[in-house]
């Protein structure tokens, strides 16, 4: 059950339409689903603010169709990454009103308003060979409730692109910075930027890059104090964690207000 779902049930039984004990009897429900090879967590909206996400390599495109169906019909929006268009086939046989999109390799569900927008959310990467993570972390960003804008293919090799991008660099509360090779752009974007910044490692360069090691070491020893880096290829991993940044700074703004109130 989402958030959105309990509410209405309280509501409900507030306005008389449902009896305290049917109402009762939902909420004692199991916190996930057993689907046999999965143990589906319908519950994480409610404990994190956030669903819970497919992650779709490594799957059968049955086994992702299921879970996605059953997710779906548990009320909440549905995300499942790394997903090939066999997965989206599947998917598409029981969904047929959610999405693909192909160079984020992600099938997305929405069926839920949003109850509030955050951000925006830059996204930047350093050249195209990374649009496939930067693009994974834009769209999971963009279900999750964030605004978005995206920069791409300002390296560091062209600096005066990136340079040019100064007005989306100032407005933004976020900023994701995807890049492989020596991996050197997320610090040049902490020095420009009052924001977090979370560098993304990609496996794009030439030998020496080692499928993307290189530019892991390279942002884990960045010298700007605002950039902090999660795994290589981790798109998804950087929006989710900006969303919850973002959300939980909300919340905290409300408490200030609602205290500051409450002392008039």
């Amino acid at each position: 059950m989402t958030r959105e779902t309990i509410l209405e049930l309280l509501l409900r039984v507030q306005n008389g339409g449902v009896a305290p004990e049917e109402a009762l009897s939902h909420l004692a429900r199991l916190p996930f689903e057993d689907a046999g090879f999965a143990k589906i967590d319908h519950h994480r909206s409610l404990r994190l603010g956030l669903p819970e996400v497919i992650y779709a390599a490594g799957k059968t495109p049955q086994q992702v169709g299921e879970i996605f169906y059953r997710m779906a019909a548990a009320g909440s929006d549905v995300l499942a990454t790394r997903a090939d268009h066999a997965a989206w086939e599947a998917v598409r046989q029981l969904i047929p009103h959610a999405s693909y999109h192909e160079q984020a390799r992600i099938i997305g569900l929405r069926q839920n308003a949003l109850a509030a927008t955050f951000g925006p959310l830059a996204v930047i990467c350093a050249g195209t060979s990374d649009l496939p993570v930067a693009e994974e972390a834009a769209v999971t960003a963009e279900y999750l409730g964030v605004e978005v804008e995206r920069v791409y293919d300002v390296g560091v090799a062209g600096l005066h692109r990136l340079l040019a991008q100064g007005d989306v660099l100032g407005r933004a509360c976020a900023v994701i910075v995807c890049a492989g090779m020596e991996g050197a752009l997320p610090s040049v974007v902490g020095g420009l930027v009052a924001a977090p910044v979370i560098a993304v490692p990609t496996s794009v360069g030439y030998g020496a890059a080692f499928g993307g090691l290189a530019a892991l070491l390279g942002m884990l020893n960045s010298c700007s104090p605002n950039v902090t880096v999660v795994n290589i290829d981790n798109g998804f991993g950087a929006a989710y964690v900006v969303a919850m940044m973002m959300r939980s700074a909300t919340r905290q703004t409300v408490r200030l207000q609602e205290a500051s109130l409450q002392e008039l």
